[in-house]
């Protein structure tokens, strides 16, 4: 008899208490869709309550001058931090509340208490550098999910970063430390201009950076062939305790901030992956954190296909793509490959 899966979700209406300008595309709005997805499954999943981050944790990623100068303008707010990255009166404590969720969801799932999860949390966080907010960012949620998971004793943990685009906050929090493999996947070059085949990380951490940069135009094909030729033997390599994605869905082909192509079929395919290789290494321990996405269809598909991957009893191994010569898939294998020589 097949076992009932343990799948935690965050969830709160407080993330939409980030208030945003009027036009900016990371909008309450998005959560709606979310919801949307999530509506038809959401029996099947267990509720994780959000809390507020404790200053230790985000200490652990962010200056004291970044969280004193964000609770200020908050504090002052509505206002800009720069011409991406807005601050409404309610948005330090959401945003506090957003990394709180993060690392909480993380531990359930390093602990064995959940199989696997989502969160569902708005403000994103991959932009977020140790002293600043950008990008739309202002604390770096899965930065400070991975630190907590370290503190309480995971040994290796890895860092997808699916998101459209590159993760630099991310890669600067962890790129001297060889405990933590950050792999990105995003358009380059595009917003905000990191993230070439050239950054593998500095000092202990040379190695366990690994940025797969794609030109415009990319889609399911290549973003499961980079997956299966790139992402599958790194981790192998590095056997992680404990997987964490950054899954934003603005890779997606409706997505009015990018140029990719990927499918709802293409998330699902993805999803399916990332699960059979968090079992086949790390006893299925895989947490997603929501990161960008920008068109409701694409945050719809995408939620639907990673929540589907997480329930379903056994999911069929997705296709395997190959890789043609002369393709842009083999020209990006070849040179992440190179770059990790």
């Amino acid at each position: 008899m097949a076992m009932t899966r343990r799948v935690g979700l965050v969830e709160d209406p407080r993330f939409q208490h980030h208030q945003e300008p009027e036009g900016h595309p990371e909008r309450a709005e998005r959560l709606l869709a979310v919801a949307e997805a999530i509506d038809p499954l959401r029996s099947s999943l267990v509720p994780v309550a959000a809390r507020g981050a404790e200053p230790e944790e985000l200490l652990a990623i962010h200056d004291e001058g970044h969280l004193r100068g964000l609770e200020a303008a908050a504090a002052h707010g509505p206002g800009r931090l720069d011409p991406d990255t807005y601050v409404s009166p309610a948005s330090f404590d959401v945003a506090c509340l957003a990394a709180g969720a993060c690392v909480d969801l993380a531990r359930a799932v390093a602990r064995g208490d959940l199989d696997t999860g989502l969160a569902a949390v708005r403000p994103p966080g991959h932009h977020a550098e140790g002293d600043r907010a950008m990008g739309f960012c202002l604390f770096n949620n899965i930065a400070i999910a991975a630190r907590a998971a370290r503190a309480e004793g995971v040994e290796r943990v890895m860092i997808l970063d699916w998101d459209v685009h590159h993760g630099n906050g991310t890669q600067h929090s962890f790129e001297t430390d060889p405990d933590v493999l950050y792999v990105s996947t995003h358009q380059f070059p595009y917003y905000p201009g990191t993230g070439d085949f050239g950054e593998v990380g500095i000092g202990r951490g040379e190695g366990t950076t690994l940025n797969i940069p794609l030109p415009a135009g990319c889609g399911d094909a290549e973003y499961l062939g980079v997956l299966q030729h790139l992402v599958v033997p790194a981790a192998e390599a590095f056997a992680p305790e404990l997987i964490l994605v950054s899954a934003g869905f603005d890779a997606h082909r409706d997505d009015p901030l990018a140029a990719m192509t990927v499918t709802g079929a293409g998330y699902r395919a993805m999803a399916s992956q990332m699960r059979g290789l968090a079992e086949g290494l790390c006893e299925g321990r895989l947490a997603y954190v929501l990161e960008g996405g920008y068109a409701l269809s694409g945050l719809r598909e995408g939620i639907s296909a990673v929540l589907d991957s997480m329930l379903e009893d056994a999911t069929a191994a997705p296709p395997t793509v190959e890789v043609p010569e002369g393709t842009v898939l083999a020209q990006v294998v070849e040179r992440a490959t190179a770059a990790h020589r």
